[in-house]
């Protein structure tokens, strides 16, 4: 089964290209350091911590789940710089594939 869908994938898009919303997404996210999620991960960490002290509960559990979408972003962060789009489209200077 996965060996047809990943035919059936590769039929989809045989080239491996990334379309112009999936370029324009990653050349923009590229820019950020992995970092600043992992921080901005920790700080909503604390801003729940800091809203539970002051008994506000339901705020503190709304903050609070945006810990880890914001990981997710730096994942999919340093993905991008290691293995996006410019990792299969550009090729060395002098190696022909």
């Amino acid at each position: 089964m996965a060996a047809d869908l990943k035919r059936k994938a590769a039929s989809y898009n045989p080239e491996r290209k990334e379309g112009p919303v999936a370029k324009a997404i990653e050349s923009e996210t590229s820019r950020l350091p992995s970092d600043a999620f992992l921080w901005a991960s920790v700080s909503t960490m604390a801003a729940s911590l800091t809203l539970k002290l002051f008994k506000q509960d339901h705020l503190a559990l709304f903050v609070g789940q945006w810990a880890a979408p914001m990981l997710l972003f730096g994942i999919y962060n340093k993905l991008v710089k290691l293995e996006g789009h410019d990792a299969t489209e550009r090729t060395p200077a002098g190696s022909r594939q």
